[in-house]
């Protein structure tokens, strides 16, 4: 499939009725994905006290996870903008089930590092070509079809405690076998998935000749670069919160609330589990009140209760993390629909570029405060990151919905 063909995806989609079953087939399916990737920071005080990791050395199986799946996200979806490929969706879940036995077999720090490998490969195809899907399936209600599509991959998140709870502090590393069926599962449906994907190009392909939108008409490439720059930047901060929570906030509860590894779990799903719920609510009310005022809010509201976290008590910090999921998370979507509407017929390439580097960004974040942690302790790193969400003060500078939808009229 050539350029031309990718361009009409972007114009029939907006044409079509949501098909709301590929959807949540598709949300499910980024449950799983998820889930599986969630494992991994799940491990952390698991393979801390059996293979004796330093905060430095679980920073870089953070990093190792999250730079692979950014670095080929964008890479893949800049390709499959012009060439899609549906069953790279399964073949992508199943690096993936390698990845997971890998880890729960691994012997040493090597090889776990060359597990999360396989695990961030299959995230990396995954992502992209999930993410396109949604775009197809979405008809008129984009912000709602994204926002369905990654509130599956944050719920998936928000298992990580749970999953540690559950299944790692019995059965300790090898519990990660039992991930292999989930991988199993998500590769079974992704063929039903794929199948759909195939015969929707086929019928783009078929009408591949109907009108087309000149996206250069009116579209100013400055602008458009800056506003890319901007989007870029708040996921940069927003990802660095986010993975700074998630992967180290059990330990603080640990040290400050002297609670067990169990217990410091029920703060990050209670943080994971808001964001899902914020990730689902976003997509709406950027249908309705616009993409970028939710970007804008869901930095600018949490900012105070990051700010207060690292100093309240444990009854007010699990409420603190409620919110701040809720709101933070809301433009998590939103973000991907941005950029999808500011560059139109690289959808694959923006989904690659917002939601991989979301997590490349918080690769560097994981390296960066692990080794801060081991360098200044937990506290100053805290206080430290409850900064990062005032940055969202630069989505003032994002040209409104009304700008871009004009740019393309």
């Amino acid at each position: 499939m050539n350029t031309t063909d990718t361009k009409n995806i972007s114009i029939k989609s907006s044409d079509k009725p949501t098909i709301y079953h590929i959807l949540f087939i598709i949300g499910m399916c980024h449950l799983l994905n998820d889930s599986l990737q969630a494992v991994i920071p799940a491990m952390f005080p698991i393979l801390e006290k059996s293979l004796s990791l330093t905060f430095t050395q679980l920073g870089f199986i953070a990093f190792t996870l999250n730079m692979v799946a950014s670095v080929m996200q964008p890479v893949i979806g800049l390709y499959t903008d012009k060439r899609p490929i549906p069953f790279a969706l399964p073949i992508g879940l199943s690096s993936s089930m390698v990845g997971m036995l890998g880890l729960a077999l691994a012997p040493n720090f090597p090889t776990i590092l060359l597990s999360v490998f396989f695990i961030g490969i299959g995230s990396a195809t995954f992502h992209p070509e999930g993410s396109r899907v949604a775009y197809l399936a979405a008809g008129t209600r984009r912000g709602f079809a994204q926002s369905i599509f990654q509130v599956g991959g944050n719920a998936g998140k928000a298992l990580a405690p749970a999953i540690t709870a559950v299944i790692l502090v019995p059965l300790g590393q090898i519990g990660a076998i039992w991930f292999t069926l989930v991988a199993a599962l998500a590769v079974f449906f992704l063929m039903y998935i794929a199948k759909w994907y195939k015969q929707k190009l086929a019928e783009i392909k078929k009408h591949r000749n109907a009108t087309e939108v000149n996206q250069k008409s009116k579209a100013p490439k400055k602008e458009i670069t800056i506003a890319l720059i901007i989007l870029i930047f708040i996921v940069f901060a927003r990802s660095w919160y986010e993975n700074a929570i998630s992967n180290y906030y059990a330990f603080y509860t640990m040290e400050t609330y002297g609670v067990t590894i169990s217990k410091a779990q029920i703060y990050i799903f209670a943080f994971l589990f808001s964001g899902a719920v914020g990730t689902f609510l976003g997509g709406p009310l950027a249908d309705r009140f616009g993409k970028k005022i939710v970007i804008l809010l869901s930095l600018i509201i949490p900012a105070p209760f990051t700010l207060l976290l690292p100093f309240v008590n444990s009854v007010l910090a699990f409420i603190l993390l409620i919110l701040i999921g809720v709101c933070l998370m809301s433009s998590f979507s939103v973000s991907v629909v941005y950029a999808q509407e500011l560059i139109p017929g690289k959808v694959g390439t923006m989904s690659g570029l917002t939601v991989g580097l979301a997590f490349g960004m918080g690769a560097i974040g994981s390296v960066v405060f692990g080794s801060l942690i081991d360098y200044a302790g937990l506290f100053p790193t805290m206080v430290l990151i409850s900064f990062l969400p005032l940055l969202g003060i630069f989505s003032f500078f994002l040209p409104s919905d009304e700008k871009v939808r004009a740019w393309y009229a």
